[in-house]
Formats: C-alpha cells, sequence, structure tokens
C-alpha cells in the first residue's frame, strides 16, 4: 500500500499528540514520545504546553526534583527529558557510540589522542563518583589529571565515556542554572538495564513517529542495526510505501490518520524531535530541507500551519514587553494569520505571564532580528 505525504504528516502529526491536546501527564508524554529535547530549559515546556490541555509546568520541575523524570544525554548524543526507566535503559544502547566521539582526531582538535580510553574513563568515575558535581568542579579535578590537556576537552570526553545525567537545578521551570553531573545509577537508585532489546525501542518509534524507514529511525537514534532489529519484529510490524517508493516501517496495530483532518497552529521549541527524528523531513518541512540547526540554536523555533513548518519565530523580552516576531516562509491567508496570531498570543501568557504581549507577524522571508 502507498502512503501519500499528506497521510504521513497527520499520522506523525497525531502520534506526536499535535492534532489535539491531550489529556497525558508530562511522565506519560515523555514515555509515549520516548523523550522530549531538553538541550535548554525551555523547549521541552513547550512541547508539553503544545501538546497536553492545562499544562503546568511546576509539575515538570517537581519531577525532577523527586527523580520520576531525568534530562540525559541519549538520542543522537543530546539531552532528553524522559522518565527513568528509559533512561535506564535506553543509555545501554547509546552509550557505545557516545565513547567513540572523545577519541577521534575531529575532537577538539584531537585533544585526547594518544591518550588511553579505558585509562580516561576510569579517572572520570573516580572524580564523579556517587555525588552530583558541577561542571566547574569536574573541570578542575581534569586539569589536575591531566595538566598538559585541555581540561574542557577531558571534561566533554567524560560526560561521553560516562552515563550521566544533569540534576536540578537546572531543567525546573524558569532555572537556566549552569549543569550539576551525576552519574545515571546511583542518582536514580538503579543499575543500567542491558537487557532492553534494540527491537522494543524501535517499535516505540514507530508508534510516536512511524510509519518511517530504517534510514529515519538511524537519523532519529544514531544507531546503526536497523533492519536487523526490525526484522526481530516479524509480524509485529507491517509494511508501506512513500511516493518514492521507499520501503516505511509501522506497528501492526498502529492506525494512519485521515488525510483531510484538520491541523492546527503549532508552535514549536527550538530542536523539537518532530522536525529531528527523520532522514527525510518532507513529511514535515515542505521542500524537505533540513531547518537551520544553528537558527533554531539561537532560540528560532518552527511555526506550524496546516500541519507543516510555514515559518519561524522568535521571543523578544525587553523590560516589562516580550515580543513574538514571526516570519512565514510563505504568504498566509487572513484566516491562517489569525490562527497564528491567537495561538502566539496563547505562548506569550504561558511563557511570559508577567510582561506585555505583542505579536508581530513580519513579511514573508524577513529576519526576525528587531
Amino acid at each position: 500500500m502507498k502512503l501519500s505525504n499528506r497521510v504521513l504528516n497527520r499520522t506523525l502529526l497525531a502520534r506526536q499528540h499535535l492534532l489535539a491536546r491531550g489529556t497525558l501527564g508530562a511522565a506519560q508524554l515523555c514515555d509515549h514520545l520516548i523523550g522530549l529535547q531538553a538541550q535548554d530549559m525551555l523547549p521541552p515546556f513547550l512541547a508539553l504546553w503544545s501538546r497536553t490541555v492545562d499544562f503546568d509546568p511546576a509539575t515538570v520541575s517537581a519531577a525532577l526534583d523527586d527523580r520520576s523524570l531525568a534530562r540525559i544525554t541519549l538520542m543522537r548524543g543530546t539531552i532528553h527529558l524522559v522518565t527513568p526507566p528509559d533512561a535506564l535503559r535506553i543509555a545501554p544502547h547509546i552509550q557505545p557510540e557516545l565513547e567513540k566521539i572523545p577519541f577521534r582526531k575531529g575532537f577538539n582538535y584531537g585533544a585526547m589522542v594518544g591518550l588511553d580510553p579505558d585509562e580516561v574513563r576510569a579517572h572520570g568515575e573516580r572524580v564523579l563518583g556517587d555525588e552530583p558535581m558541577s561542571a566547574a568542579e569536574l573541570r578542575a579535578r581534569a586539569a589536575e589529571l591531566y595538566p598538559d590537556r585541555d581540561p574542557g576537552a577531558v571534561l566533554q570526553t567524560w560526560l561521553y565515556q560516562l552515563p550521566v545525567l544533569q540534576t536540578p537545578p537546572r531543567g525546573r521551570w524558569r532555572d537556566s542554572s549552569r549543569p550539576v553531573w551525576s552519574r545515571v545509577e546511583p542518582w536514580l537508585g538503579a543499575p543500567l538495564d542491558h537487557t532492553y532489546p534494540l527491537e522494543e525501542l524501535l517499535l516505540r518509534y514507530l508508534r510516536a513517529f512511524g510509519p518511517a524507514t530504517t534510514m529515519d529511525m538511524q537519523t532519529w537514534s544514531k544507531l546503526t542495526g536497523m533492519k536487523a532489529a526490525v526484522a526481530k519484529l516479524g509480524d509485529r510490524v507491517r509494511t508501506y510505501t512513500d511516493d518514492r517508493g521507499r520501503t516505511l516501517y509501522d506497528a501492526a496495530d498502529a492506525e494512519l490518520a485521515d488525510p483531510e483532518l484538520p491541523a492546527p497552529v503549532r508552535l514549536l521549541g527550538w530542536y523539537d524531535n518532530l522536525l529531528l527524528s527523520h532522514q527525510d523531513r518532507g513529511r514535515i518541512i515542505p521542500d524537505g530541507v533540513a531547518p537551520p540547526l544553528q537558527s533554531f540554536a539561537a532560540q528560532v523555533s518552527p511555526v506550524l500551519v496546516d500541519g507543516y513548518l510555514c515559518g519561524i519565530y522568535k521571543i523578544f523580552t525587553t523590560g516589562d514587553t516580550a515580543r513574538l516576531r514571526i516570519s512565514p516562509r510563505r504568504n498566509w491567508t487572513g484566516t491562517e494569520q489569525a490562527a497564528v496570531e491567537s495561538e502566539a498570543r496563547a505562548l506569550l501568557k504561558f511563557v511570559e505571564p508577567d510582561r506585555t504581549p505583542t505579536v508581530e507577524i513580519l513579511p514573508a522571508g524577513t529576519n526576525l532580528k528587531p
């Protein structure tokens, strides 16, 4: 069966809880979506606000404090907000790939080349121990142990080599404190789970992002062995083709969305996994071109209109004013523009409730900078 781009678009939005806000709690949604991008404080809160009814950010702050949610380096070597079970069972799959990074010649201009990886890891385990440590403390110990090396590079190496997570207060609502790191097992009070099959993880990926190709799965996870893992799922998956004839896999009991379903305007956070979890992003970006990551790193975020990336926005705060500036990728109809402005005002009320809100929709293609 061939699936149109529109079917893939609406199915992705439905599985991402972006066709209608739902009632799942933060932990339940993190479990379904296999984590939320959390490199910075705000994006996971924007992700949850866009997907749930009456979202209260205090619930996430409380969950970080009571350790029922965690911010850990996982897929693509980036920080994700996940449940403890996912932290413990996904990390063993990701960790071997992360550990290769620091000893490549391209890492910090070869800063770690020539050192014994096992010895460096052992030093890191002893330094970090069982208690959280700030990056500054870790850097100081790195300078003591490796006086002829860049301590920042040694610190980064430890953070790749060891399964670690960021502890509160960083990650709480409105708290962008500097990172404090802990090894995963002492913080969560449980050992890593090395028995969790890769194929189970991929089946969950399909439930949240599918139907998808094996290259989509690899792009999302940065892991290899996708075809062999999918083969192990047997009749738990079914196959389709896309309009280019590529094989798409999906959970056998997962439903496809009606392509005629309306898709409401959504303003997401920068680095939302919706945009980063497929090799072919054509199902969410009209021309299929990957978003400019350097722009999103500057807190420039996507606007979805009719289910597709149709603009970008950024919030600028000055004194008691919050300006949300939007640059469309194409000319919008009056109805679309009104819907975008309404959602933007709701977002400002959530993010900056104490500032006077201003929404500015610029001509298509205009630079967001005031």
